[in-house]
């Protein structure tokens, strides 16, 4: 239980968050010293945790537009939002599209407070975030921003990125499809895996420091990390790690083995 020192403005100060690390790695500004002292031993496990998140979010970024730019898609579920860095969802698909709809869902009061400062619609589109976890899918699909943002009878873009390796099975999958079940045929799934394959010591050494932090932690191999899309279309070039999927430029001199994620988009039949 926190103690009334623990938290500021509800934000637990006192132990490290999977968002605020990531933010710290990421060289951002929205973090406790809890958060430094869990990233810092992170990263002495693995030096190459700041490449590997880095290309975690740029998959996200190009999957996104994919999707807008190669699939029309207009309205968009991002799950695990995390901190607000520029380029986020929204400004990667109304780039393309500025009548797309995104709704993020996070539940990190900190989240909360950068969200309703910095996620700023185009004119002709709309965003909205909504306070809710995972864990409670009903929640999200309940809730008045989907229901008001979301047209189910349209496709609609699922983003699960960066999450699922917070989210221990049996859960994991029942989870995933509760969120599929609803979204209509031609709807896409755009998800990110953690790996220990590549780099097995260290990454398993990051993974526990983890859970010595007191949040949960699975890495999945490539059988596994594939099956979550079962009964989907995958989109080329499939399951790959995340630098490999669609590449851009910058991803021309990553060392496969700094990376420890998976990522892939497919189709709703």
């Amino acid at each position: 239980m926190n103690t009334p020192n623990d938290r500021q403005g509800g934000l637990a100060t006192t132990r490290a968050h999977s968002a605020r690390v990531y933010d710290y790695i990421l060289g951002g500004k929205d973090h406790y010293p809890v958060d430094v002292e869990a990233g810092d031993a992170m990263a002495r496990h693995w030096p190459a945790l700041p490449v590997h998140m880095l290309e975690n979010r740029r998959f996200m970024h190009r999957a996104a537009r994919f999707l807008a730019q190669e699939r029309g898609i207009r309205q968009f579920l991002d799950v695990g939002t995390g901190l607000p860095t520029s380029p986020n969802l929204h400004e990667v698909v109304q780039e393309v599209a500025p009548e797309s709809h995104v709704v993020y869902v996070d539940n990190d009061p900190i989240v909360l407070a950068h969200a309703r400062a910095l996620l700023q619609s185009s004119p002709e589109g709309a965003t909205a975030y909504v306070d809710a976890n995972m864990h409670d899918p009903d929640a999200i699909l309940g809730s008045q921003e989907f229901r008001e943002l979301i047209d189910l009878g349209r496709p609609v873009g699922l983003m699960v990125i960066g999450i699922m390796h917070f989210i221990l099975p049996p859960d994991d999958r029942r989870l995933v499809s509760r969120l599929l079940d609803p979204l209509p045929s031609g709807s896409y799934l755009a998800m990110t895996i953690g790996t220990a394959d590549f780099a097995p010591d260290e990454v398993n050494r990051v993974a526990q420091e983890y859970r010595q932090q007191g949040m949960p932690f699975v890495l999945r191999d490539l059988p596994t990390a594939t099956s979550f899309f079962d009964g989907l279309e995958l989109q080329d070039p499939g399951v790959t790690q995340v630098h490999e999927w669609r590449p851009g430029p910058e991803q021309s001199d990553i060392d496969g083995r700094d990376i420890a994620m998976y990522g892939a988009v497919a189709r709703k039949p």
